[in-house]
């Protein structure tokens, strides 16, 4: 993985996260020099699930209402079902993933995660992929839904599931490194169109 030294990367979650997919990417851009955070609209800690059982908690490091895109290169949002449920109801949450999509920062989504790119509208026109039983939802949203490990769109990128989190992580960190993504029309300007 490249360096990352420098470079800044916050995870949205919350509880019913897939413990891998917030886990390893965590794991892997830490390791590469990054400083991660997870924000969460909870305080302290959360707790994930693994597989087919609740699973370990993971510590929280900022609220969602302390995080400003400002002061990060990217986004992450983690799947599992219950998560991504959750985090698309939340105003503040969407809020902040459109902050990212107007800075043209990087938006990483692995498995259910993309659910919030089609709440925030920041899907449509975007190819893209995620977990196969949403992949009607993302159709429905106007995504060019393909069925690949990871998928990079201006910036924006996808994943369907834990067994892609390797090329997951390092397609966020080869993004980071590229920059802003100026092609990239924000959420806000594809709604005036």
């Amino acid at each position: 993985m490249h360096d990352l030294s420098g470079k800044k990367i916050v995870i949205v979650a919350t509880h019913g996260f897939e413990q891998s997919e917030l886990e390893v990417p965590r794991d892997r851009l830490r390791s590469a020099g990054a400083t991660v955070h997870v924000a969460s609209p909870e305080a302290e800690k959360i707790k994930g699930w693994d597989m087919k059982d609740w699973g370990r908690e993971v510590p929280v490091d900022l609220t969602v209402d302390q995080v400003k895109a400002d002061d990060y290169d990217a986004i992450v949002i983690p799947g599992g079902q219950i998560n991504p449920d959750l985090l698309r109801i939340n105003e503040r949450v969407l809020a902040l993933i459109r902050d990212f999509d107007r800075q043209k920062k990087v938006i990483a989504a692995v498995c259910h995660g993309p659910w919030l790119l089609i709440e925030t509208g920041i899907i449509k026109n975007r190819k893209a992929t995620s977990y196969k039983s949403i992949k009607t939802d993302m159709l429905n949203a106007g995504a060019q839904w393909v069925d690949q490990p990871v998928v990079t769109d201006q910036g924006i990128i996808t994943s369907r599931n834990p067994g892609d989190l390797e090329a997951f992580s390092n397609k966020i960190a080869e993004e980071i490194l590229e920059g802003r993504h100026m092609q990239r029309q924000s959420a806000s300007s594809q709604a005036a169109e």
